[in-house]
C-alpha cells in the first residue's frame, strides 16, 4: 500500500534504504559483480541510484512546465530492456565503491527533496506532466523505497543462489 504522507514516505524511505544499505555494505567487489542475464548486483544498485535522479529530473521539468519525457528522451516505457541496458554501459566505468557512493548521494538528494517539499507539495494532486494520476509523492516512492526494496530482493536472491 502507497504511503498518503509525507512523514510516513521519509520514515519508509530511510528504513528501506537502511535494509539495502545493511546488505550491500559488507560486499566486495566480486560479490557486487555476481548477477544473472548480465545484470550484477553492482548494476542494479547503480540503477537505483539513476532513477531517484530520472524522478527528480521528472518532477523538476513538470514543475516549470517543461516536456516531461517517461522514462526518459528518447525512450518509451517499452524501451525499458534498451534503455537500463544503456545505462549498464553509461554507469561500466564505476567501481563498486562508486556506485555504492552514488547510491548514498542520491538517497540523500530524495531525502532533501522530501524534506523541502510540503505535504500539500507531495499529496494533493498528480504530479505535473506525468500524464497519470500518481502525486509525487507516490513518485518518490516507487523511485525510492519501493526501488530500494526490489533491489534488496535481487541481491539476497543472487546470494543465495551462491550459496
Amino acid at each position: 500500500m502507497a504511503c498518503g504522507s509525507k512523514a510516513e514516505l521519509i520514515a519508509l524511505t530511510e528504513k528501506e534504504y537502511a535494509k539495502l544499505q545493511n546488505l550491500i555494505a559488507p560486499l566486495s567487489q566480486a560479490q557486487a559483480a555476481l548477477g544473472q542475464d548480465d545484470v550484477s548486483i553492482k548494476h542494479v544498485i547503480g540503477h537505483r541510484a539513476h532513477w531517484i535522479d530520472l524522478f527528480l529530473g521528472w518532477y523538476r521539468d513538470g514543475a516549470a512546465g517543461k516536456k516531461v519525457y517517461f522514462p526518459a528522451e528518447g525512450y518509451k516505457w517499452n524501451d525499458l530492456k534498451r534503455y537500463n541496458a544503456d545505462l549498464r554501459d553509461k554507469q561500466s566505468h564505476l567501481d563498486w565503491a562508486a556506485v555504492c557512493t552514488l547510491l548514498q548521494s542520491r538517497h540523500n538528494k530524495l531525502i532533501q527533496f522530501l524534506s523541502d517539499h510540503s505535504e500539500t507539495d507531495l499529496y494533493a494532486g498528480p504530479m505535473l506532466g506525468a500524464n497519470n494520476n500518481w502525486t509525487p509523492g507516490r513518485w518518490a516512492e516507487a523511485a525510492g523505497p519501493s526501488h530500494y526494496r526490489s533491489a534488496a530482493k535481487y541481491i539476497r536472491a543472487i546470494l543465495r543462489s551462491q550459496g
